[in-house]
């Protein structure tokens, strides 16, 4: 790329050159007409349109728009647009598709255009980079109005950008202005068939009763978890469904040919046989998809490299029509992906597959998909990561944010991440500093604090961020109580900062929900601690007054500020506000067995920590969600001791476990009660046997488990709950994965 301006400085207007510059406004007046190519597109004539408006909103002047064989007085300045035989005394050389060129001689302006939406991209760039306008988010465009329009003479500043597809995932997105000023993509736009496409090119519901031969084989048995690769028949449905949807839609750029979400990969003997040959199930899925897009050599057609089929194959390379989208899934994002531990294996599945093709995607992740709101401070590793995938072969980017929900700080993620796919090498602090002072007024410096203390103290406590994280296993490191005071001051300033500014202030509130989110959902989880939603009433417990107005608050805030879920998959603010109303509305329950110390013969995995054993004992009770206030054991046992300190009177003994097969949570196969007096000598008291699940079944559910007993004194009780051995068939997994299970609050009555 070559900048006049840029190269001075990242944002510069009515910057002068050595030889002076040009008035395109006077005086709140133009000479100047806007010439179109006699043939013009319709691109041609959307970028004169835009120019044309945003002129008369910055200046007041109104320029005409005629095409070039009306341009007959040569002495009027001009300002060309496209291919016209005047900007052919520009030496522009080869443009790129969808770059562009914006060049001034000593009196006229030309904005050329490479293919696609290039001349738009090059009015936008005029309109933000050279005469101070800006479109920070999906609300009209910030223009500043000024009688003076003026451009260096003799500017020669042409951009192409260093990826061909570009797409961040922010509400902003969803605005077609937004896209086009940014230089963005829409994948509904450029693809005919999108994402995971296996089950939508061979529906399951419509073949699966007749032909289970046409899915995959788990375990023995035929499952609509993936397709069969190795079956004749499937590659004939699925070139026919192409070749009708093509027709369809023949002007799609890219048709996906992917697997659907998770494992369930075939293991019948064909596909296996091809398998072993390529080193993994890559190598039955480039195999198909090779030999679907060889019946259509005028298409593209991508793929995803994701969870089982993210190695590539030893042998087979992907047709020179097949695009490659790897994705970065595993990769946690506290640090960039060039050094951060859990990206090794995307590292190299990127080498090894850059040395196989030139047509290479990623999909990559910028927010917690389990919980949009929680903070999630990445914004310093956007920038890095991005710069790494250009540096190895990465032709384009699917960078996925939370779609058409609000979440933390989408318009900031959106906007710089928009910024450095067009061009990674942006300086991303005067980009970041722009867009803060721009976006939240003299509230800008104290926002860049907050999310400056954010990132340095995730740093300092070395806390993972994930991002099917939750913002409760933080509550000791970055998300400390101690530093949620800290970030709440830091936004307090940033409120003071703009009183009475209500746009600005609603800014303010709403990049403040992320914190007010996590002390919610933080406050159910301390529960009758200090920070806890409850507070001491005489023997029992009550809902803090403050809470109930607190929450209606911020669901209030939620919906005006755009939150229409609270996670992939998730709850609405409305339903959110229906938890914690019955939440509010259930009465505490007392128990012996109350804060009573607790032994665990396995303990819960680190990524799912809760109060560890005590999870068992602090009067809480969970909800639907399996990361608060469950005990949660991966492919282990329950064996929990529980010791009331000394021998008590016990009638019965209660609790409830969670089924969530989303998330592989499963009952257990049975419970049993078992009591001592001494903590080793058991004496069994009641087993209940819970039957598996028989059929598909999806529904969150929380069975309760109760045992009566004696009513004689016992010191120690052993709840033991046995894991399920293996995931239901239905339940399509990877080889590796085992069931979990999840316990709630031992009451002991």
């Amino acid at each position: 790329m070559t900048y006049l301006l840029y190269m001075m400085t990242l944002f510069g207007y009515g910057c002068q050159s050595l030889t002076g510059d040009i008035a395109l406004v006077s005086g709140g007046k133009s000479n100047y007409v806007i010439v179109l190519p006699t043939e013009g597109g319709k691109n041609d004539q959307h970028a004169a349109d835009v120019l044309k408006s945003y002129v008369q909103q910055l200046s007041g002047a109104t320029l005409p728009i005629i095409k070039e064989n009306a341009y007959k007085d040569k002495t009027q300045p001009a300002i060309f647009i496209g291919r016209t035989d005047h900007a052919a005394n520009i030496n522009t050389g080869k443009i790129k598709p969808e770059g562009f060129m914006l060049a001034t001689d000593a009196r006229d302006l030309y904005i050329i255009g490479g293919s696609g939406k290039g001349v738009v991209y090059g009015v936008y760039t005029l309109l933000e980079q050279y005469f101070g306008c800006r479109k920070y988010s999906q609300s009209p465009a910030t223009v500043p109005v000024s009688k003076e329009l003026r451009l260096p003479a003799q500017l020669h500043d042409q951009q192409e950008p260093a990826f061909t597809y570009r797409e961040t995932y922010y509400p902003a997105a969803f605005d077609n202005e937004y896209l086009e000023w940014h230089k963005l993509h829409r994948f509904e736009d450029l693809w005919g068939l999108w994402g995971h496409s296996f089950f939508k090119l061979v529906p399951p519901r419509t073949w699966f009763a007749a032909h289970p031969e046409y899915f995959a084989q788990v375990k023995g048995i035929r499952q609509p978890t993936q397709l069969c690769l190795s079956n004749e028949a499937v590659y004939h449905l699925v070139v026919d469904s192409l070749r009708k949807a093509i027709a369809a839609n023949p002007d799609a750029m890219y048709w996906s040919i992917s697997q659907e979400d998770g494992g369930g990969y075939c293991t019948c003997d064909q596909c296996s046989k091809t398998d072993a040959e390529e080193g993994g199930p890559s190598g039955s899925l480039i195999r198909f998809v090779n030999k679907v897009a060889a019946q259509f050599p005028q298409q593209q057609f991508t793929t995803l490299s994701y969870l089982y089929s993210s190695k590539p194959p030893l042998h087979t390379k992907p047709a020179s029509n097949v695009v490659i989208m790897l994705s970065s899934i595993d990769a946690l994002r506290q640090e960039p992906l060039a050094t951060i531990p859990s990206a090794a294996a995307f590292r190299k599945n990127l080498d090894t597959w850059g040395a196989v093709t030139a047509h290479l995607f990623v999909w990559d992740y910028t927010t917690q998909f389990t919980n949009y709101l929680a903070p999630f401070p990445d914004y310093a590793n956007l920038q890095p990561n991005l710069q790494y995938m250009s540096g190895h072969k990465v032709s384009g980017v699917f960078s996925q944010g939370s779609g058409d929900t609000h979440s933390d700080m989408a318009e900031f993620n959106a906007y710089v991440q928009a910024k450095y796919l067009w061009n990674p090498k942006t300086d991303a602090s005067k980009l970041q500093n722009d867009f803060l002072d721009g976006y939240y007024g003299k509230a800008g410096k104290n926002i860049r604090q907050y999310m400056d203390a954010l990132t340095a103290t995730l740093k300092q406590t070395h806390a993972p961020l994930d991002i099917y994280g939750n913002p409760v296993n933080n509550h000791s490191n970055y998300l400390s109580p101690i530093a949620i005071d800290g970030y709440s001051q830091l936004l307090d300033k940033a409120e003071a900062a703009v009183e009475g500014q209500a746009a600005l202030l609603k800014r303010v509130y709403t990049a403040r929900l992320p914190l007010e989110y996590t002390v919610l959902q933080q406050s159910r989880f301390f529960g009758t601690e200090p920070n806890g939603y409850l507070v001491a009433n005489g023997n029992t417990y009550t809902v803090n007054p403050r809470w109930p107005e607190r929450v209606k608050k911020f669901t209030a805030l939620c919906k005006e500020s755009g939150v229409t879920t609270l996670a992939e998959g998730g709850i609405s603010p409305e339903a959110y506000q229906q938890e914690w109303d019955n939440l509010f509305a259930r009465p505490w329950v007392n128990s012996i067995a109350f804060r009573a110390r607790v032994s665990l013969v396995n303990p819960p995995p680190p990524e799912f920590p809760g109060k560890g054993a005590q999870t068992l004992t602090d009067g809480l009770e969970g909800g639907n969600d399996f990361s608060l206030n469950w005990l949660y054991l991966y492919g282990k046992d329950l064996v929990a001791v529980v010791d009331l300190g000394a021998g008590k009177p016990v009638n019965s003994v209660s609790t409830h476990f969670l089924q969530d097969a989303r998330h592989y949570i499963f009952h257990p196969s049975s419970v049993t009660i078992a009591v001592s007096e001494d903590g080793t000598h058991f004496t069994d008291a009641g087993t209940q046997t819970i039957p598996p699940l028989s059929a598909e079944d999806y529904a969150v559910k929380q069975t309760p488990v109760s045992f009566k007993l004696t009513g004689k004194p016992v010191r120690y009780i052993r709840l033991t709950g046995v894991c399920p051995t293996a995931i239901p068939v239905w339940r399509e997994a990877p080889e590796t994965k085992r069931p979990a299970i999840c316990c709630d609050e031992i009451y002991v009555q």
